[in-house]
């Protein structure tokens, strides 16, 4: 709506009337009285601004009037979330929005800063209706002859106090077509001042899209106020431009008030519609009925959602498969919505559909029209509207008797439903057949068999087959509207295999009451075992004794009599409890053999068969009168009615027992002891005392209680030491003692032994090593060995001992190593005696060993070292030559003897005389 005042002069009222015809603006005229009255002019004011409002847009500008023009005034909005009014009188969007169609009020208030007066005025907005022109229309109308903008007339007062304000109003926005092909620059609309005529004014504008990013966009002549636009425009990147018109003078003083143009850039069809997915899924029951929700696509077109080129329209373009129907779906063309149509969905013959989805903008005008299309994938899913069907009427198993946890028929079914399931999952009950419950289905989850298995042990002589019936069904109900039974039912027969059976003893365990003492070889009872093998041929079943601690028991391996082999006693060891427990083990002959146990329980009945002693054994007292006091106990294995009370008294015999001690009862069964005299010398006595229990027939005995008495002090504690003399040592204590002397002794005369033999192997070690004393064939231990040239670093420099290195001159004669090269002749060896000495082998073996030793060419000495002993011109000859007559027969060769075993043979040959 434009808004006109009553201006003085009637050309600004001219100009507005046909800048308002120009753009199809209603007209609203409005006249105020000359008259000065502070606040707003009108108590409405209503405005018309684009539908589309950007944060930070100016929208229209309010009129206040001070008369006194030097208040201070504060504006504000009743929606400050969505409207703000600057100092300036100007409204501004703070955020972005869409007005509706219906108008949108708010209030604007001012208020007086120094005396908090206010007023307030109410604000309507209205959206400028839809633009239907076509763009061929807009240019037609934008080429028309350009109107001029003219800045609001101002007349000043000077002779009066009192001054004419300026009025604003504000200009409809300028709407321009995006994509534009020009030519560039295009005219808008000239900008002027009425004040041109007197003045040099100077034109600009600033805003967004020309002073401010994106810059230079639009242009104006500063001279004639022309305003044009340089380039094509985009909708989709900027919608509107809000712009402000000044005019300066040439000296840049500000002649007019600013004047807010708005641009609005018109849609053009430009984009085409683009899915938010290329590929949709969705999922469908399998017999939905038609009108079932599908799924929803969604296009979206970058051009203005509110004009027909952003307005799209779906479609379906094709459907595969086509069965049962080729038209199974349907689309709402608004919303992208895709429901079924048609019936028949079976996911066991079509699993999945893919469609074909089209989206057009121009409300899907197929001719202006832009599209694009998508795929819809629709899988049909799974319900129950298959039950499972046994493969067989009747499955058979087989199980032995006795076994439990044991698979015997698998149960084979059918389901055309997706496998893994709960409508394919099968699940098993037994509806006859087994009413103890002696065997339970349970599911495979692999291949939705069912497993009969045996949770209760079978007896073939009760049982030989069980015939079952068993339903199959699945874990979720049929869908309804299904024609098939909800389960299916089959029969399973189970035979039972016999076995041989361990025997049972009857009853088990069996309990036997016996008074304690019973003689050897008396019978006792009969244990016997059953058989449950009723149709095998067995014999009879044969017992023996499995468990009998203390060996007081035997049976008979026929009749299973039990006799006794010892004495029955109840304070043994092996009672517990006055039980005695046995085991007995009876075994047939069947394949395989089997046995069985029986626990035989024999509860003892006490008889008074114990008398009772006196506890403890020894005590102390004091050789005084007081105090003298020793607590004794009656101690007696049998149990009531053959124990306490007890009865205690002294012996009359000897008299000094009573003369020197006393003894009172306390208890059933505890006494006390005490001296009867003042004094009594210290020393160890022996005091018997008579003990009866309370038994019928009685039991009694006459316990020794080893009294000590001794020097005491107040408290009744011994402190003389010759108490510990006296007291003597027991017999374990002497025992413990000669042993420890005993073990001493033995180590003692193990180490002179030890001594001994080492001092004998020392000696003989000396003879072995020193070959003048004894050349006989001993064994010779060496402590060290060397390593060999290939597995041991050694200098050998070391070991060849250089500084006692000799020329080879000097080497003994007739001594060389086989593994040497010779260099010198061989040498002549002197004449050696014809009766050698037993020394000589010693003196051999050391003239060899020096050798070795002084041979720089020699290797380590853990080598193989070979002695020539016989050389050229040895006197010794050959040993063919033992019988000619240069042997020596003359010599007297009984020495021989003496050299050991090996020289036995030389011993023999010429120590045996003439022979």
């Amino acid at each position: 709506m434009c808004q006109l005042e009553c201006f003085s002069g009637e050309r600004g009222l001219r100009v507005l009337h046909k800048f308002c015809l120009a753009f199809q603006a209603p007209i609203k005229a409005t006249c105020e009285d000359m008259s000065c009255k502070t606040g707003f002019p009108e108590d409405v004011h209503s405005a018309v601004v684009s539908r589309s409002v950007h944060g930070g847009q100016p929208l229209l500008n309010v009129r206040f009037r001070s008369c006194d023009g030097n208040k201070k005034i504060h504006f504000g909005s009743s929606e400050p979330e969505d409207f703000r009014v600057g100092e300036d009188g100007v409204v501004y969007a703070e955020r972005s929005f869409q007005l509706s169609a219906e108008p949108t009020e708010f209030i604007v208030s001012a208020q007086d800063k120094e005396t908090q007066e206010e007023w307030q005025m109410r604000v309507k907005l209205t959206p400028e209706p839809a633009f239907a022109e076509t763009s061929e229309k807009v240019k037609q109308k934008l080429n028309a002859k350009i109107e001029d903008i003219v800045f609001p007339w101002q007349q000043y007062k000077h002779s009066s106090p009192l001054k004419r304000q300026k009025r604003d109003w504000v200009i409809p926005p300028i709407n321009l077509p995006e994509n534009s092909r020009g030519p560039f620059p295009q005219e808008l609309v000239r900008i002027r001042s009425d004040r041109d005529k007197s003045l040099s004014l100077r034109y600009s504008v600033t805003g967004p899209g020309a002073d401010q990013p994106p810059t230079g966009i639009f242009i104006i002549n500063p001279i004639s106020g022309q305003l044009s636009v340089t380039k094509p425009l985009d909708r989709e990147q900027i919608a509107s431009f809000h712009l402000r018109a000044h005019a300066v003078d040439v000296n840049g003083n500000q002649v007019e008030n600013p004047i807010d143009i708005v641009i609005n850039v018109i849609d053009m069809n430009d984009n085409r519609p683009e899915f938010l997915h290329q590929v949709w899924n969705g999922t469908v029951p399998e017999g939905s009925k038609p009108g079932t929700y599908v799924m929803t696509v969604t296009a979206i077109d970058a051009d203005d959602p509110n004009a027909q080129n952003g307005m799209l329209r779906y479609r379906i373009l094709s459907q595969a498969p086509s069965s049962p129907s080729p038209n199974m779906f349907t689309i709402n063309n608004e919303t992208g919505d895709i429901i079924t149509v048609a019936a028949g969905l079976d996911r066991e013959k079509v699993q999945q559909y893919t469609l074909i989805i089209q989206a057009t903008d121009m409300e899907g005008n197929p001719t202006y029209g832009l599209s694009n299309t998508a795929t819809a994938v629709i899988t049909v899913t799974d319900v129950n509207d298959n039950p499972p069907e046994f493969t067989a009427m009747t499955f058979y198993g087989e199980v032995p008797e006795n076994r439990v946890d044991v698979i015997v028929a698998n149960l084979t079914v059918t389901d055309k439903d997706q496998p893994h399931t709960p409508a394919w999952n099968a699940m098993y009950r037994m509806t006859g057949g087994d009413p103890t419950g002696r065997f339970t289905i349970l599911t495979d989850p692999n291949s939705n068999d069912g497993l009969v298995t045996v949770v209760k042990p079978i007896d073939f002589e009760t049982n030989r087959m069980f015939v079952l019936t068993v339903a199959a069904e699945n874990q979720v109900p049929l869908a309804k509207g299904i024609q098939h039974p909800p389960q299916s039912t089959a029969t399973v027969s189970i035979t039972v295999i016999d076995v041989n059976e361990s025997p049972y003893f009857v009853p088990n365990p069996k309990l036997v009451r016996q008074e304690e003492g019973l003689l050897a070889g008396s019978m006792l009872t009969t244990f016997t075992a059953q058989d449950p093998d009723r149709y095998m041929q067995q014999t009879s079943l044969r017992y023996s004794k499995l468990s009998d601690p203390a060996n007081w028991l035997k049976i008979d391996p026929v009749n299973g009599q039990i006799t006794t082999t010892a004495v029955l006693d109840r304070e043994s060891i092996y009672v517990q409890n006055n039980m005695y427990n046995a085991t007995f083990l009876a075994s047939d002959n069947g394949i395989p053999p089997m046995s069985g146990t029986g626990t035989l329980q024999i509860y003892l009945l006490d008889i008074n068969d114990n008398a009772p002693q006196v506890n403890p054994k020894e005590a102390t007292t004091c050789e005084t009168l007081q105090p003298n006091a020793i607590n004794i106990t009656a101690v007696d294995p049998d149990i009531d009615p053959n124990a306490g009370p007890f009865a205690f008294e002294l012996p009359d015999t000897p008299a000094s027992i009573k003369r020197n001690w006393t003894i009172v009862r306390i208890s059933g069964d505890h006494a006390q002891l005490s001296l009867r005299i003042r004094f009594l010398e210290a020393g160890i006595y022996d005091v018997p005392i008579v003990i009866t229990d309370s038994g019928n027939p009685h039991a009694s005995s006459t316990s020794v209680l080893k009294v000590k008495v001794c020097q005491c002090d107040i408290n009744g504690d011994c402190t003389d030491v010759d108490r510990i003399v006296g007291a003597g040592l027991g017999t374990g204590a002497i025992i413990a003692i000669l042993l420890c002397i005993i073990i001493l002794l033995i180590l003692v005369l193990m180490f002179v032994v030890w001594m001994k033999r080492r001092d004998k192997e020392r000696q003989a070690k000396q003879l072995l090593i020193d070959p003048e004393d004894d050349v006989r064939d001993n064994i010779l231990k060496y402590d060290e060995e060397g390593g060999g040239e290939e597995d041991q670093d050694y200098d050998l420099s070391q070991l060849q001992q250089p500084d006692t290195v000799e020329p080879d001159a000097i080497k003994p004669v007739g001594i060389r190593r086989l593994d040497e090269r010779p260099i010198h002749a061989e040498p002549q060896y002197p004449v050696r005696s014809a009766a050698p000495h037993p020394g000589d082998i010693g003196d051999f073996i050391n003239e060899g060993l020096k050798a070795a030793d002084n041979d720089p060419t020699a290797p380590p000495y853990d080598s193989l070292l070979v002695f020539d002993y016989e050389g050229s011109g040895s006197t010794a000859g050959s040993l063919s030559s033992l019988n000619s007559s240069s042997s020596g027969g003359e010599q007297d060769y009984d020495y021989l003897n003496d050299w050991g075993p090996r020289f036995k043979k030389l011993a023999d040959m010429y120590g045996g005389g003439d022979d």
